[in-house]
């Protein structure tokens, strides 16, 4: 399917682009209980522009492995630097907060750990088996880093049987080394594929950020490549540029041609499709899983 690129806006954020203010009861009481548990989401970490929604409904992305990302992407405004010292006593705590949030589908994640052999892999595991001792009714997706290659890390992982694995590739490959420092596309794609070879009935799922130079054609050719990975799901959101400091949005894609992709996806044969303007990783988590699991 051939998506038509139009002559998207290029200057001032449309109006597509605005979304609720991180303001209400809901939004105070998850800050309170986030912070009095010593943890991080990426909500905030990552000045994600749905916050506000998302925590009113009392859902978040919880981050493990601490708030220091050993990386350096050009996008990501998580705090780089020299990694902090792994907090072994985190799982229970994302469980505790879990379990008083009366969450049924719980979001993990994590900053790059290239300074531990495993990649954090162990702590993923023990984070998934703390929230089902917890809460057992409780889904679990993990959004997990590229573990470096690392079969037996992803192993680790697919163990702990999340009830999806999300490696987010997000970019084309023409625009890793700005994009994705220290990443690279065939080894997402390899992760995402040993990850269905472990687990077939686990649902994988992968997301890009548009509006950062790609071209209609290099997105389409991305999507193909994980479905011959097997990847179930996918997302596609605008790339949002969190500070003057960080790669420049380079062109706003407009809702029709978020649809268009939407419309592509099917076609392809994802189980579940995102595709608009404030989609990211975690945006209706919980239905993008339940499709996979319903379609499998």
């Amino acid at each position: 399917m051939l998506v038509q690129l139009g002559e998207a806006p290029r200057g001032r954020r449309p109006e597509w682009l605005r979304a609720p203010a991180p303001v209400g009861t809901n939004y105070r009481e998850l800050k309170s209980l986030i912070t009095g548990l010593g943890l991080h989401t990426v909500c905030e970490s990552a000045a994600c522009p749905n916050v506000g929604d998302c925590w009113n409904r009392r859902t978040a992305t919880f981050m493990i492995l601490g708030n220091v990302c050993t990386r350096r992407c050009g996008f990501c405004a998580v705090q780089k630097g020299a990694p902090l010292a792994v907090d072994m006593d985190e799982p229970r705590r994302v469980a505790e907060a879990v379990a008083m949030m009366g969450l049924q589908y719980a979001v993990v994640t994590s900053v790059n750990r290239d300074d531990r052999k495993d990649g954090g892999a162990l702590l993923f595991a023990m984070t998934i088996e703390a929230i089902r001792q917890r809460l057992p009714e409780c889904k679990v997706e993990v959004l997990v880093p590229d573990f470096q290659g690392s079969h037996d890390a992803m192993q680790i992982v697919m163990t702990a049987r999340p009830d999806c694995l999300n490696h987010n590739t997000e970019t084309v490959p023409r625009l890793y080394r700005q994009v994705r420092l220290g990443a690279r596309y065939e080894r997402s794609l390899d992760m995402l594929a040993y990850a269905k070879l472990l687990a077939p009935d686990i649902p994988t799922k992968s997301g890009l950020m548009l509006g950062l130079g790609e071209t209609g054609e290099e997105v389409l050719a991305v999507m193909r490549d994980l479905r011959k990975s097997n990847v179930d799901i996918l997302t596609l959101g605008q790339y949002l540029r969190p500070t003057p400091k960080h790669l420049p949005v380079i062109r706003y894609i407009t809702p029709d041609e978020f649809a268009a992709y939407r419309r592509a996806g099917y076609e392809m044969g994802y189980a579940h499709v995102e595709a608009g303007p404030l989609v990211r990783s975690s945006y209706h988590a919980d239905e993008g899983a339940e499709s996979a699991t319903l379609r499998a």
